[in-house]
């Protein structure tokens, strides 16, 4: 099968194509076809290894000292059923689905194997995909920022009445906090960048503040809940936005909560997004051949929403 590989760390030039044997369905196990992928910012930092120095150690120890051990990169996927192993119940050739690869990747390739219910996000998790939706749509976030946003969400007091401010609305994680603040019942206020706030607009946000013209240094009204999605609000600016008793929400301290999530809460996001209550959001295509370009777009930072990596496009 067609693949790309990470051969080392570094710039989007490490990933190259390769011919891989395409993956055999153990007894518990879904194997897809692969439709689209996405290129998003998790998948940037693995590729060239660009965390914190705090992280530098862990990171390498899990992922690999000098090269990544898990060469085939990509956390989320939609796709065909193409075969399941004898045990399982939930699928059966044909259906489409949408996944989160789990920790072992893979996702930038024609075919992945996951196991139908591990109850381990770290090991994947499939549910079938919104009839409503199309694979692109799919593959863009649910299963990643979606989760995220959940994940972060439940952390906190959100209900009808209550105010709360995303920080990075157009990103990945920041549509679908919006989005779910909103379904939740809260009044959102997001902030994003000029080009960005119409689109902030269609997802929901009550009001809109352009963080590129010093609006949110101004703005006098204090929040409920302070949500940064892109892990860049200063920490003084968003003790002031808070309201007395608000709470604080970082993606960057609180991403570790995505381990504890279900294929029940993956469920959950879809359905929402079958009844229209969640929409996900395509920046930009591309075929898998040119995903050298997308790292590159993604890396520069100003994406919208999600880029998506047509694999096996269906027409």
């Amino acid at each position: 099968m067609k693949a790309i590989i990470c051969t080392r760390y570094g710039p989007p030039e490490v990933l190259q194509q390769a011919e891989l044997p395409q993956p055999a369905p153990l007894d518990n196990d879904v194997l897809i076809r692969i439709h689209a992928t996405t290129c998003h910012i998790g998948d940037v930092r693995v590729r060239g290894a660009i965390l914190p120095l705090w992280m530098q150690l862990p990171f390498r120890l899990y992922m690999g000292i000098r090269k990544p051990k898990r060469k085939v990169l990509g956390m989320e996927l939609s796709g065909g059923v193409e075969a399941v192993g004898k045990a399982v119940r939930r699928f059966k050739p044909g259906d489409a689905v949408l996944a989160f690869s789990g920790f072992a990747l893979g996702a930038y390739a024609e075919y992945i194997c996951l196991p139908e219910d591990a109850g381990d996000v770290r090991k994947g998790l499939v549910v079938h995909k919104p009839a409503s939706m199309s694979f692109a749509e799919a593959a863009a976030g649910i299963a990643t920022g979606g989760l995220t946003a959940l994940s972060m969400l439940r952390k906190a007091d959100i209900r009808p009445g209550r105010s709360v401010l995303v920080y990075g609305a157009s990103g990945s994680v920041g549509v679908y906090a919006l989005q779910l603040a909103r379904y939740f019942g809260a009044e959102v206020t997001g902030v994003c960048s000029t080009g960005n706030l119409d689109m902030v607009r269609s997802l929901g946000a009550s009001k809109v503040i352009d963080y590129t013209r010093d609006e949110l240094e101004t703005c006098t009204e204090t929040f409920d809940v302070v949500l940064d999605a892109v892990g860049k609000l200063p920490a003084a600016l968003a003790r002031r936005l808070l309201a007395p008793s608000g709470q604080s929400l970082d993606v960057r301290k609180h991403a570790h909560l995505v381990g504890k999530m279900t294929t029940a809460e993956l469920q959950f996001l879809t359905s929402l997004a079958d009844g229209g209550e969640l929409h996900t959001f395509v920046d930009r295509e591309y075929p898998l051949d040119r995903i050298v370009e997308a790292h590159a777009y993604v890396q520069q930072g100003h994406k919208r929403g999600y880029v998506v990596i047509n694999v096996n496009p269906i027409s």
